[in-house]
């Protein structure tokens, strides 16, 4: 099942294991249970502290667990095969059982250890999707940590029928304790602190007591991160807020223009731009939302959080990046994640043999339309200009394949549902007028991005109509000591590179505002 370099891989991964561990597989006859087996046996016979048994009595056949031997029950299983980007969890899981000691900071460790209560949690998720091993990752540590907490991973794709009962139509979504719990990406930090009901004060009181900054970034993407490590490396005190830090990159499959860098995908990249920021002496505070900011009487910009702290800087510069643009029609946000969704990469295999949509005809609506093409019975392109926009050479692809159908100059009108999920779109002929409505069970929105900016409106921040901060050649703003970068700016052409550099020259600009800056008297 495992070739020969991912066992020699992980072999050297089991070499970390402390303590003995035991796999329990709930097998039938079908080919997944025989890829499962093949799976197991290849991973007992790497560590002598790997024991594997094939009794096991779950009901969700092709899965297995992974505890210690004598444990009463098992905390953490796989309901499916964990290939593709879910492997990286199973090798945690292994590690983490195993007693090896996880990469978190020790204040969450022990946030986890004393979560009182018993915390059961599935997770729904697809091979393909890059945000789901984040989630799975951080509730299968929490499991390896606190014998109260125990986590599911469920393939969608494997057991569809419990995907269809349960209504689940984006993934990762999490049921805790059999109750819808949150969609999407999530970090421990993010989890433990929902479940630790007095953290969320303690957070706002530690950071309101920290001293007035130099230069404070707003945003984690990567214009943030690289005004963060620009200030830094000027030797002055530097800090970083961010909502997710990582930004619109996480939710980036495939990443194959940046300089240098052949290919990497968005999670990876964030990654490796927050260890970057963090190898430097950058205060990081994430999962913080901005709400506003001022000017306060000594000169000193003020910083206010949705959570209530509020921090002050010398210096401001606002990366807060861009998001997905929604249609802004009746139901779309009914049926937001039950059957609208923004991700084909992630939950296109929940769709699979099923009739879906995709709006918009520039190159992200075209390769989604081809990718969901393998997966879906049939993909309707609905696109409101009279031609596609997208490359010549992805029409030319999506135009040759059997199950698609292009519609040009429509405007996308309603979306429709049962109440539970999605049914169908209606749709207007642009040229005609007529009202026309497509049977589906899902649609797939790609019609470009919207500055995160909404924030700023009521400031002395410039924006323009589409909510752009004006800023000028340095990255200032029209608000004295606030700078801005990225994709929330005025800058053309929304891309990585060009956010990286916009953001070094908005701190270079930043600095040589710190060597003006007077405090009044």
């Amino acid at each position: 099942m495992l070739d020969a370099a991912i066992k020699t891989q992980l072999k050297t991964y089991l070499e970390h294991l402390q303590q003995a561990i035991e796999l329990v597989a709930s097998l039938d006859a079908g080919d997944k249970s025989k890829e499962l087996r093949a799976m197991l046996e290849d991973i007992a016979v790497l560590s002598d502290k790997v024991r594997v048994r094939f009794d096991g009595q779950d009901t969700r056949r092709s899965s297995f667990s992974v505890g210690r031997p004598g444990e009463e029950r098992a905390r953490i299983h796989f309901a499916g095969l964990p290939m593709g980007h879910e492997f990286t969890s199973l090798v945690l899981a292994l590690l983490h059982t195993g007693g090896h000691p996880p990469k978190v900071d020790a204040q969450v460790i022990e946030q986890i250890r004393a979560l009182p209560g018993a915390f059961r949690f599935e997770t729904f998720v697809s091979l393909s999707c890059h945000n789901c091993p984040d989630v799975v990752q951080a509730l299968n540590l929490m499991a390896a940590l606190n014998p109260g907490v125990s986590s599911t991973m469920i393939d969608g794709a494997l057991f569809q029928k419990e995907v269809d009962e349960r209504q689940v139509m984006a993934v990762p979504t999490v049921f805790l304790n059999g109750e819808h719990f949150g969609q999407g990406r999530m970090t421990v930090e993010e989890i433990v602190a929902r479940l630790d009901t007095g953290a969320a004060a303690r957070e706002v009181e530690k950071i309101t007591a920290k001293e007035a900054f130099d230069v404070l970034i707003v945003g984690g993407g990567p214009a943030g991160s690289a005004a963060a490590i620009y200030a830094a490396r000027k030797g002055v005190r530097t800090g970083i807020v961010a909502e997710r830090f990582g930004g619109q990159i996480l939710d980036t499959l495939a990443i194959e223009n940046l300089v240098t860098v052949k290919e990497t995908e968005g999670p990876r990249l964030a990654g490796a731009l927050e260890q970057h920021v963090r190898d430097h002496d950058v205060d990081i505070m994430n999962r913080q939302r901005v709400e506003s900011l001022a000017t306060l009487p000594d000169g000193l910009t003020e910083v206010r959080l949705a959570s209530g702290a509020r921090l002050k800087s010398k210096a401001v510069i606002v990366a807060t990046g861009a998001r997905w643009r929604n249609m802004n029609v009746p139901g779309e946000q009914e049926y937001k994640a039950r059957g609208v969704a923004y991700c084909p990469h992630c939950d296109g295999p929940l769709f699979k043999g099923k009739r879906v949509a995709v709006i918009g005809g520039g190159n992200s609506g075209a390769e989604a339309a081809i990718d969901l093409a393998g997966i879906a019975r049939h993909v309707t392109l609905i696109e409101f200009d009279p031609v596609l926009r997208a490359d010549a050479v992805l029409q030319n692809k999506l135009r040759g394949l059997p199950n698609t159908t292009i519609i040009t100059q429509a405007q996308t009108t309603e979306v429709t549902g049962d109440g539970e999920k999605v049914d169908g779109l209606v749709y207007m002929e642009r040229v005609s007028g007529q009202t026309r409505r497509v049977e589906l069970e899902g649609i797939f929105v790609q019609i470009g991005l919207l500055p995160n900016t909404d924030w700023l409106k009521g400031t002395e921040v410039k924006l323009t109509p589409r909510g752009e901060i004006e800023i000028d050649t340095r990255g200032q703003t029209s608000m004295p000591g606030v700078f801005a970068a990225g994709d929330c700016t005025t800058v053309p052409f929304k891309q990585i590179a060009i956010a990286v550099g916009e953001g070094a020259k908005a701190s270079l600009a930043a600095f040589d505002h710190l060597i003006r800056f007077q405090t009044p008297k």
